[in-house]
């Protein structure tokens, strides 16, 4: 991995924490299956992180496994809120200091609260990015929402469970 830095504010931030993890890094892939398989895990434990803008300068991290679809409904019951929003590529970077695809809780820019779907705890080992291209973190599913200090919650559903568009 040439490009990959050989440290990110991820990588500082998790080694900060002292929590047990593993840097995995791959070639950067083109799909969560491809990275799945890179990484040596099944794709159910391979996270997003989706930031959310709940309001003006306000976020939170959403850590959803693959092959899992974000529930807006299930996500906005539990916050109490009706409205909320993804923001753009631009204003992710703004808020969290890392590009798309590379975004993670580890070493934010800011604290923001983090939810983690509820389906992470059925996983030995969970991989979440490390804050550049090919660079992901290896670690036990408790120890990430210990030290990102993680509400978990179910927010997701099966891709599957998806409604087909009508024709």
């Amino acid at each position: 991995m040439a490009d990959a830095p050989e440290t990110t504010p991820a990588l500082e931030a998790i080694t900060a924490t002292g929590v047990p993890h593993f840097v995995v890094r791959i070639e950067p892939a083109r799909s969560a299956e491809e990275a799945a398989e890179r990484q040596g895990i099944p794709l159910r434990a391979l996270l997003r992180t989706i930031v959310v803008r709940r309001g003006d300068d306000d976020y939170l991290f959403v850590l959803v496994p693959a092959g899992r679809r974000f529930d807006w409904p299930k996500l906005r019951a539990h916050l109490g809120v009706t409205r909320m929003s993804l923001p753009d590529a631009d204003e992710a970077h703004a808020v969290t200091g890392y590009v798309r695809y590379t975004i993670t809780p580890f070493g934010s820019s800011r604290p923001w609260p983090v939810i983690a779907d509820a389906a992470i705890l059925n996983e030995p080992v969970v991989a979440i990015g490390g804050g550049a291209f090919g660079v992901n973190l290896h670690l036990s599913a408790s120890d990430l929402v210990s030290a990102l200090e993680a509400e978990v919650v179910d927010v997701t559903q099966p891709e599957s469970e998806v409604p087909a568009p009508r024709t």
